[in-house]
């Protein structure tokens, strides 16, 4: 009995029948068109911000994850002197309290 409901839903996926591709998703294979994705720019650099204040939470709270991890470069799009700037800053405003150690508990 157990190993007529493992045959009957274990086999539905390599029965060879292709998937239609996913909305939104990359085109695959040779000749598809590749996703394009814009590079991400400084915002502290095109808005010209020179100084990043621990007191400004509203700014800093941008760059906080609802984990309360510091949001990386990479997905940021910070430059690397601003971003060791607002981590600074954001270690600042937890220090006093300005803003959370730790996100929301789950």
């Amino acid at each position: 009995m157990a190993d007529e409901t493992r045959t009957s839903s274990g086999s539905d996926s390599h029965s060879g029948e292709r998937r239609p591709p996913r909305p939104g998703g990359r085109e695959g294979g040779p000749g598809g068109r590749k996703f394009f994705r814009r590079k991400k720019v400084c915002k502290f650099c095109v808005e010209k911000i020179d100084s990043i204040n621990y007191k400004d939470v509203r700014l800093l709270a941008q760059f906080v994850a609802e984990s309360g991890k510091i949001v990386p470069r990479r997905l940021s799009g910070v430059c690397t002197p601003h971003q060791r700037r607002l981590s600074l800053a954001i270690k600042q405003a937890r220090n006093i309290a300005l803003l959370p150690f730790a996100g929301r508990a789950a």
